[in-house]
Order: C-alpha cells, then sequence, then structure tokens
C-alpha cells in the first residue's frame, strides 16, 4: 500500500483513469518533452556525483559490464521466441523494444529506492546508457538478414533503390541520440563538479524531482490510457509475453546479479532495467529501419502493458526479492 499512496505512483493511476474515461486532459507535448529532459539531466547528475564520491570500482566495472550482457542477451531470447509466431520483422521490432529500456521505469525505481532508504549505485545511471543502444543494432541486423532472406527466396535482386539503412548511420543516431546524449554529459558535469556541484544544484537536481517526476507520470498514464485499445484483438500469445517476459529478463538479471555479488539496490535496478521496455528511443529508430514492423505492436505492448505494470507492480517486486535474495 505504501507503493500505491506515493504521490507520483497515484498521478500515474490518476492519468490511467483519465485516459480511460476519454477526458481531454493531456499535458502540452512541449512541456512533456521538458520533463522527460529535465527527469534525465537530473538522473545524470545525481549518478555523476555518485560516482565523483566513489570512483570507477571493480563493482562499478562489473554492474557496468553484467548491463551490457544483459542488453545483449534478452533481445537475442526474445528474437528466438518472438519468431514462433510472429513474422521476422515484427519479432525483431518487439525484441528490440523489450531488449533496450525504459528510462521512466528506471527513473521511477530510483525515486522508490530513495523513499525507502535502499543504497544504490549512481553508476547504475550508466549502465541504463549502456543498455539502450545493443538491443536497437541486433534488430536492424535481424531485419536486414530477414529482407534478404525474403528477396533471395523470391528470386530477387537486391532493392537497390531502397537500401537498408547502413550500420553506420544506426549506430549514429543510437549513439547520438539526444536524451541520451543529455544523460552522460549531466553525469559528465557531476564528476567534474563533485560535491561542489552537488551543493550547487541540490535545489534543481534533488529537491524538484519528486514533484516533476509526479508530473510526468500523469502523463504517461494518460499516454499508456490510450496505447491499451492497440492491443485489441491482438494474439493472447503477444499480451502474455509484455506481461510475462519483464518477469523472465527481471529473473535473468536477478540471477546475474547473485553470481556477481552485487549488493541489493544496484541488483533491484539491473532487474529494473532488464525488464522494462523502451517506448521512445527504439520506435523512433525502429519506424525508420524496419518499416516493414507493425508499430500498433510494439508500440503498444510496452506502452498498454508492460509500462503500467512496471510502475505499478513490477518496481516494489523486483526492489523486494532483490533485498530478499541478495541482502
Amino acid at each position: 500500500m505504501s507503493t500505491f499512496l506515493d504521490p507520483a505512483i497515484l498521478f500515474f493511476v490518476f492519468g490511467l483513469l483519465a485516459g480511460g474515461l476519454r477526458s481531454n486532459l493531456e499535458i502540452p507535448p512541449p512541456i512533456a518533452r521538458f520533463l522527460s529532459l529535465y527527469l534525465l539531466m537530473a538522473l545524470g547528475l545525481k549518478g555523476g556525483f555518485a560516482l565523483a564520491a566513489s570512483g570507477l570500482t571493480a563493482q562499478v566495472s562489473v554492474s557496468l559490464l553484467a548491463a551490457l550482457g544483459l542488453a545483449v542477451v534478452v533481445p537475442a531470447l526474445g528474437y528466438g521466441l518472438l519468431r514462433r509466431f510472429l513474422n521476422g520483422f515484427d519479432a525483431a521490432a518487439i525484441a528490440a523494444t523489450y531488449g533496450s529500456v525504459s528510462a521512466v521505469t528506471f527513473i521511477t525505481a530510483v525515486q522508490y529506492l530513495d523513499t525507502h532508504a535502499v543504497a544504490y549505485g549512481g553508476h547504475m545511471a550508466a549502465a541504463m546508457a549502456l543498455m539502450e543502444s545493443p538491443a536497437i543494432v541486433m534488430a536492424v541486423l535481424l531485419a536486414n538478414m530477414v529482407r534478404q532472406r525474403e528477396r533471395r527466396a523470391a528470386g530477387m535482386a537486391p532493392d537497390a533503390a531502397h537500401p537498408a539503412p547502413s550500420l553506420r548511420r544506426i549506430l549514429h543516431e543510437s549513439f547520438t541520440d539526444g536524451a541520451q546524449l543529455l544523460l552522460l554529459g549531466a553525469m559528465a558535469v557531476g564528476i567534474l563538479t563533485g560535491e561542489a556541484g552537488q551543493a550547487a544544484m541540490k535545489p534543481f537536481a534533488s529537491d524538484l524531482f519528486k514533484g516533476m517526476l509526479a508530473f510526468f507520470l500523469l502523463d504517461m498514464g494518460l499516454l499508456a490510457a490510450r496505447h491499451m485499445g492497440d492491443l485489441r484483438g491482438k494474439s493472447p500469445w503477444l499480451l502474455a509475453y509484455a506481461l510475462l517476459g519483464p518477469l523472465v529478463h527481471a529473473t535473468l538479471a536477478l540471477g546475474l546479479a547473485a553470481v556477481l555479488g552485487l549488493p541489493p539496490g544496484n541488483g533491484a535496478l539491473l532487474m529494473v532495467l532488464a525488464a522494462s521496455a523502451s517506448y521512445i528511443a527504439v520506435p523512433a529508430v525502429v519506424r525508420v529501419a524496419i518499416p516493414e514492423a507493425n508499430p500498433s505492436l510494439y508500440v503498444g505492448m510496452s506502452l498498454g502493458l508492460t509500462f503500467p505494470f512496471n510502475i505499478l507492480l513490477g518496481i516494489p517486486l523486483y526492489v523486494g526479492v532483490a533485498q530478499r535474495v541478495l541482502g
């Protein structure tokens, strides 16, 4: 109940209800964009200040390597499973969506840990940045393979008029995404300024954070409610994947955290990252790189089911299990 009585979570629930009632309540897109950038900037600063205090330790390096490993394993497993009942393009797009991460889910988890006084490393923000791109690159490569296989099966030559996006272009779009650059830049500022910067930025990065997150989650609740309709009439297998997939991915992260000896806070955040699904960065790239995929599937699943599940139930579940197993 303490989770549901958190103001930020209650605003998310209110957004779901308002969206479900087809209210005309909405947050103007420029304000929603500002809130998203603010949260990423504040999170990056917090992570940078924490890294400035702790330094690059062995535990930091192990956590980052674990995150990178999950960013490769999760989309590979997802594609292998989804390919059994979907075409290659939709399977690649959904695998990328669930192999990448949701920054808002991570930020909400960080706030949950702060509220419940659970210690965690600020370097986990860097882990989030590392996990965003590998799944996108893998999905594009898989889609290109499917595309070439279909043309060969039809006895057609490679499509010179509509060549597949180059790997270099995809890498550039993935690693120069504005939100990701802001997160890394803010983290660098936090590392360089240390305690002095933390004291100077406290009103901005700490005092305002909770209210800004509540406002943004209100918008996310409205958006999630409107995307739930995209799932109407879709295969029950897809709906099951949207809910059970995150639990399986979180279990993989928990096992990896236990093997590597990560503390509960870091293990919980690794579980949250593995269980989350992108609904901003991946769709933006996939719409261009894999136009054959159906956006109502990968956006509807991640935003209509997985995101609300993680915000309302997943985060407290992952944190509780991590404390029990890793504590």
